[in-house]
């Protein structure tokens, strides 16, 4: 996995921390708007706006970073059921993003997937099919 740079927020002012202990007190339900459209998250993502708004509420400056699972090319070509060599022709040609640790390759598991959704949609407008 590789991490992105993080964004950092300033320590909330006093009143506003107060405010928001308060609120976090009364509900564990996170509910996001953007553009005033609702939306509810999962499990996992409601944990950690709700770690992030309490370490804010406690007057804690904060870092957010996020994470892209990258994968070995074994691991790539394991995924894409195909070979390692056609893979690493796939990363040559600039078909599949990859991204160098050192010496080795690193790829995306979002880019593999987005690399069979392609495969599939031209399958299926394929004359042949």
């Amino acid at each position: 996995m590789t991490l992105h740079a993080p964004k950092i927020s300033s320590p909330l002012e006093p009143a506003e921390q107060a405010a928001l202990a308060r609120t976090l007190a009364d509900s564990d339900d996170v509910t996001v708007f953007v553009d005033g459209t609702a939306h509810r998250l999962d499990t996992g993502a409601r944990e950690a706006v709700l770690d992030l708004l309490a370490r804010l509420s406690r007057g804690d400056a904060v870092s957010v970073a996020s994470i892209a699972e990258l994968l070995t090319t074994s691991q790539a070509a394991e995924l894409a059921g195909i070979s390692h060599t056609f893979l690493r022709n796939l990363t040559d040609r600039g078909e599949i993003a990859v991204e160098y640790r050192g010496s080795h390759r690193r790829i995306r598991r979002q880019d593999i997937t987005a690399w069979l959704a392609k495969q599939k949609s031209a399958a299926a407008l394929s004359p042949e099919n």
